[in-house]
């Protein structure tokens, strides 16, 4: 039997499951009431881990939610094809699919053979987690001359080789490999 969490006692982050459904939190209040005999509240901003969908809800400091079955798992992505973009289970080796929904952007930062986390719930993949930043190939840039930085600008546009445009120094070439934070989608550095 999975373990019972107060309200009261969920935090940032915290993973739980209200109504068979998997959440995390993203921020919490705790009410107290002034008036002798009136229950204290939690007022919770979560996220819906199947939908991601963000909305508060206001429960009793006395509710209880079981703890979701969610595993993190690594991953290799494979190829994006009509079904979804299908990765290899690094643990089972069995490939699984993931939606358009379930990916989000993340694309954006993906290489055939990268490896990143795999969120399951209930055995069943519902997202993935990409790591804090990631390398990858500069595809093309214009070539950067000596007068641009003149304007203040000192940055020029780069396409990488997953097709996401971002901004780059001036002396990155194109075929170099550059740090790229996927939290912001900007360059973090040379790899």
């Amino acid at each position: 039997m999975a373990a019972l969490i107060d309200a009261i006692s969920v935090k940032k982050r915290t993973l739980f499951e209200h109504e068979n459904t998997p959440f995390v939190c993203l921020d919490w209040e705790v009410n107290t009431p002034t008036a002798r005999g009136g229950q204290t509240l939690v007022r919770l901003k979560v996220r819906n881990l199947l939908t991601s969908a963000v909305f508060e809800k206001t429960f009793k400091a006395g509710d209880k939610f079981k703890e979701p079955d969610i595993q993190a798992v690594p991953a290799s992505y494979l190829y994006t094809d009509n079904d979804g973009s299908h990765f290899m289970d690094q643990e089972s080796f069995e490939t699984l699919t993931l939606d358009e929904n379930m990916i989000g952007n993340a694309l954006d930062y993906l290489v055939e053979g990268a490896i990143i986390q795999l969120t399951k719930y209930n055995g069943n993949p519902i997202g993935l987690e990409l790591p804090m930043f990631v390398d990858l190939t500069i595809a093309y840039s214009e070539p950067g001359a000596k007068g641009d930085s003149s304007s203040g600008t000192v940055t020029k546009a780069a396409r990488l080789e997953t097709g996401l445009e971002i901004r780059v120094p001036l002396f990155i070439k194109e075929g170099e490999k550059v740090k790229v934070s996927t939290e912001k989608g900007e360059f973090a550095g040379r790899a």
